[in-house]
């Protein structure tokens, strides 16, 4: 596994202190990314008061049954898709909920890191899905490189658009 350093690293420690100061908890879902988002977010001490955890859906038929994405959804367009990413970030606020109370932030990361396509989506096709509050916005993304460069960039690009949106 690539250890996302560099850039990402500061990001990581300025989300957490934004959560902090808010007193917002945050709920990932990863299906390419397999947990690297999470893992940056919860290397900044503190961490634990405002990340309630991540799901790693890497199946398909696990965005339907743990994070309650639309199945017809996922037979019809598959999981590389802008609407599974957006559905992805609601349900996880619900599935990582703590005593009954849903994450004020769910994000996703859905895509192809190769080295084949995957329903019907190039290598490199990135969806990044964003929920805070009633708010749902995706992210698309055409990156290029291999798997790990790819899943890297949709961790960092994850982290930046996040940065942008609790400033």
């Amino acid at each position: 596994m690539t250890d996302v350093v560099g850039p990402s690293a500061g990001l990581g420690s300025e989300i957490i202190a934004l959560l902090t100061a808010r007193g917002l908890r945050i709920a990932v879902a990863e299906s390419l990314t397999g947990g690297l988002l999470v893992s940056e977010l919860i290397r900044s001490p503190g961490a634990s008061a405002v990340v309630n955890g991540g799901v790693v859906a890497y199946n398909t038929a696990l965005k339907a049954s743990v994070l309650g994405v639309d199945a017809q959804l996922l037979a019809t367009k598959g999981a590389v898709d802008p609407e599974v990413a957006a559905q992805m970030a609601v349900g996880v606020r619900v599935a990582l909920a703590v005593n009954g109370i849903p994450a004020d932030i769910g994000i996703s990361t859905t895509g192809v890191a190769g080295p084949e396509p995957q329903d019907g989506a190039a290598v490199g096709t990135v969806y990044l899905g964003f929920a805070i509050g009633e708010a749902v916005t995706t992210s698309a993304m055409s990156l290029i490189g291999d798997r790990d460069s790819i899943r890297s960039a949709a961790v960092l690009a994850s982290l930046e658009r996040l940065t942008m949106l609790l400033r």
